[in-house]
């Protein structure tokens, strides 16, 4: 499956932006989603992820109140609502799909190409 991010871009802090991740080649109902960021100068890390069927979620404690995942498996997306964002927001976002259960890990099996989030203060 490819997987394709979009929707970032720069805003305020307690602003809001939705990201898009779109899926190709595969049905994305046979998957489960994350959502991953890196900042510069640090290592890529766990954001959110939803189950298959949307049922189960996690989410790392700092986005907790703030951030949502969803997914819409007829349009074969995936979406990740932002809100209240901070400047520590800050990052590129990658979303990512794997066989299986939803994991905090990084052990997915197919990532796209990540999308910019810029939270100024």
């Amino acid at each position: 499956v490819q997987l394709q991010a979009s929707g970032g871009g720069s805003v305020q802090a307690g602003g809001s932006l939705r990201l898009s991740c779109a899926a190709s080649g595969r049905t994305l109902n046979n998957y489960a989603v994350g959502w991953f960021r890196q900042a510069p100068g640090k290592e890529r890390e766990f954001v959110i992820a939803i189950s298959k069927y949307g049922v189960t979620t996690y989410y790392v404690g700092s986005v907790k109140g703030r951030f949502t995942i969803s997914r819409d498996n007829i349009k074969n997306t995936a979406y990740l609502q932002m809100n209240s964002l901070k400047p520590e927001d800050t990052a590129v976002y990658y979303c990512a799909a794997r066989v299986g259960s939803a994991s905090m890990g990084r052990n997915y099996d197919y990532w796209g190409q990540g999308t910019q989030v810029t939270v100024s203060s």
